[in-house]
This record gives C-alpha cells, structure tokens and sequence, in this order.
C-alpha cells in the first residue's frame, strides 16, 4: 500500500489489517498511532506521543520514555551526514511521512535495545572507517537486519529444515510443530512490503535465537522487552560479519496465510527455493 503525492497518511496506515499474524505485535499502538495522525500530528509526532505514553516496562535513564530517541522531521538531517551518525550523536531519529519511516518508528518503540544496540555498531562501523561508496561486510549485515530481520523461536527439526532449505519439510511435514514455534518480523521494510501481501516476500531470519525448547517453561523470551534485551545482547561486529540469516517466506508460515493451507502452494520452485549444492 503506497503514498502517493498529497496521499493522506492517516488513511493509509488505518487501512491496514492490523489483525494479521505479522502487525499482531503493534496492534495496541496502532489504535493510538491512527488516532493522532487522523488529529493532524506528523508521523514524527505521533511516535512522539506513543513514546511518553510508556505503556511498557522499559529499563532506560528517563523512565517517562519507552526508547531513548524522539523522532524529528526528515529536514533535521543535515546534508552530508549520515543517517545513523546522526541518530547516534543526537538521539533524534529523522522521519518522513511514509508507511516505510512510520514502521522505523514503531520498532523503536517495540525494540529500544535491540534499535539502540544497531545504531552503536553501525556508529562504530563509521568511526572506523568513515562512510563509503560501499558499506562493507558488518554494515551489510546491519543494515540487513535492521530493514529485514525476523526472530524465530522454534523446535530444532524446524531451524534444521529451514537451514537445509527443505520447504516441503518445514511447512507441510513438519506443519504441526508450528504450533510450538513463535515468529517475530523486527525489520520495517520487511513491514511495509507486508501492507501488500505478495507470495515472494521472504524475511531474514537471524539465525541467534534459540531453539525453543531451551526457553520453554520459562518467561526469558516471553515478553517484548525481554525479547528486544535477549536480542539486543547477542548481537555483535563480528556475529554479524558472518552474515546470520537464513531465507523464510513469510506467507509460507502456516497460520499466517489462507491460501498455504493448501500444498500445491509450496509447490513453486521459483519462491521456495532448493538450497545450492
């Protein structure tokens, strides 16, 4: 769903099915969101507003706020430097009035740590070596992540399947134990592709998270915040120089899609993929 010149932002984002599998973790945001961009608050503002409501239990110096940012207008970023640098020196996140900035804003709001934990490293990453024509490995992956990512939480024959690229395997063999298995998409242009549902759209899964049965019985990964802090303290320079995703389509997921309950769906080599010999 895109926004065309003079398009009204407030009916784009109220248009959205904030039912489905994959806006579920913002739908209680949502009705606050739609609520000030319909009174004529920016994109920026409204995230404002959610972000001093502290709805959730956050662990950062100014207690008032849920991430340690406030979103500013685009035309803050001074020409020249760069995105993260700038987030990383002011704590001000520039914001434009698109479904792709709105949903940025959202994640920081869902995963200050984890968020907070990126824009260190990819600060870090230029402090070294300054910004240039090309990112370089770590800066990839950042970016990666912070776009793309998904956190899967689920029983080891499924993390083994979907590492082997076996999709016949993962989503119709072993269908059953996605019952046990909990999804999270973390990257915001991995969220607004999701405004228009498309059979190719495949997250990268960071391939950190445990498998499920060692947190089972427990609350460690249960909550948001203990997610967002979980992941936030695993990711590293040099993890991610490794490049830690696998390839998952999304709409495969079983629950998430109407149309993959039936199996011929699986059935398009052209999406679900066999892995390279």
């Amino acid at each position: 769903m895109s926004l065309s010149a003079g398009g009204n932002i407030a009916a784009v984002v109220a248009a959205l099915d904030w039912q489905q599998p994959w806006l579920a973790p913002w739908r209680t945001d949502a009705a606050g969101l739609i609520a000030q961009l319909e009174a004529g608050q920016s994109v920026a503002g409204a995230l404002n507003a959610l972000n001093a409501s502290n709805t959730q239990d956050r662990s950062f110096d100014d207690a008032r706020l849920r991430a340690p940012v406030r979103f500013v207008a685009q035309s803050e970023l001074p020409a020249g430097q760069a995105y993260e640098q700038f987030i990383f020196e002011t704590r001000q996140v520039p914001t434009r009035e698109n479904l792709h900035d709105l949903f940025n804003g959202l994640c920081w709001l869902q995963f200050p740590h984890t968020k907070c934990r990126l824009n260190a490293l990819q600060a870090a990453q230029i402090a070294v070596g300054g910004v240039l024509p090309t990112r370089g490995a770590v800066r990839d992956a950042l970016t990666v992540f912070d776009e793309n990512a998904a956190l899967l939480m689920a029983p080891q024959p499924l993390w083994d399947a979907l590492l082997a690229r076996q999709w016949q395997r993962l989503f119709i063999e072993l269908r059953p134990l996605w019952r046990e298995a909990r999804l999270v998409l973390f990257g915001h242009a991995l969220l607004e592709k999701l405004a228009n549902p498309r059979k190719p759209i495949t997250a990268h899964v960071y391939l950190g998270m445990p498998d499920i049965s060692d947190i089972s019985g427990s609350c460690a990964l249960e909550s948001p915040g203990s997610l967002d802090r979980w992941v936030a303290q695993d990711l590293s320079a040099a993890k991610l120089a490794g490049k830690p995703f696998a390839p998952l389509q999304v709409l495969g997921v079983p629950g998430w899609w109407a149309e993959n309950e039936n199996f011929s769906f699986y059935d398009d080599s052209d999406i679900f993929r066999p892995a390279k010999r």
